[in-house]
């Protein structure tokens, strides 16, 4: 898991790119932070969302927050719903943990300090951890290989190498994953894509690099995730929890 904090004393209104990890948001600033998903739906305030949700803006003001990208091959075990069962949505933490959702945002109200709300943060996921929703070791294992290799991996060598049928592999991966075997590389591949064209690297070399059959297909895929094409990859402020953040956010500490 990666855990990144954040403060904006201004206007956020930005679009989110989707990622490969289900994301949990604990906010506790003055002002709302509200999500709102391709489908219309909005969440206000602490939130978990799904693998790869459609066309979500993020709005608000005065936000603090701490963001937390947990693998989807743990998200059910620690989190206490699967990626499956969100189904690339965006749900309100009220409604997945009751009370437990309050007591959190106002004990980080309360913290001073980033590295007193990620110890917080620990230790609430830390108690939250259930194994016995951990998903089959060999769907884990697959997983790991998919994010090892960028997304440039054949699945029916990974299904040899466990002992399974292409069609098993797929069943098992979509059920405790959420997405098929063949949609989660498409979109690790992107991510990593993505990351090389926010860094100003041309669109004809990471075509070439990160496993595209050429430039077009890099154009359509970058285009079908973030609804922008390569060339304005690098002018979007949405890469917030990485190296390349949103300019409107101060990305105060990342661990």
């Amino acid at each position: 898991m990666a855990g990144f904090g954040y403060r904006n004393t201004g206007r956020v209104d930005l679009r989110a790119v989707p990622h490969p990890a289900v994301t949990l948001v604990l906010d506790w600033g003055n002002g709302p932070l509200l999500v709102e998903s391709g489908s219309g739906s909005q969440q206000h305030g602490a939130l978990v969302a799904g693998l790869a949700p459609d066309a979500v803006r993020v709005q608000g003001e005065n936000i603090e927050c701490v963001q937390v990208r947990v693998s989807p091959a743990v998200a059910h075990a620690v989190l206490g719903v699967s990626p499956a069962e969100l189904d690339h949505a965006v749900v309100g933490l009220d409604e997945l943990w009751g009370r437990d959702a309050t007591r959190i945002r106002e004990q980080l109200g309360e913290t001073r300090s980033w590295e007193g709300r990620f110890a917080l943060t620990d230790v609430l996921l830390a108690r939250r951890y259930e194994p016995r929703l951990s998903v089959d070791p060999e769907v884990a294992w697959t997983w790991d290989r998919i994010i090892n290799s960028r997304g440039c991996v054949r699945i029916d060598e990974l299904a040899v190498k466990i002992g399974w049928s292409r069609k098993r592999l797929w069943s098992r991966f979509r059920s405790q994953i959420g997405l098929s075997t063949k949609r989660a590389a498409k979109l690790v591949r992107f991510d990593h894509a993505a990351h090389r064209l926010a860094a100003g690297e041309p669109p004809a070399r990471v075509a070439a690099e990160a496993g595209y059959a050429d430039q077009s297909h890099l154009h359509r895929d970058v285009l079908a995730f973030s609804t922008v094409t390569p060339g304005t990859v690098a002018d979007e402020p949405w890469l917030a929890v990485d190296d390349i953040a949103w300019g409107t956010f101060v990305q105060d500490q990342r661990r």
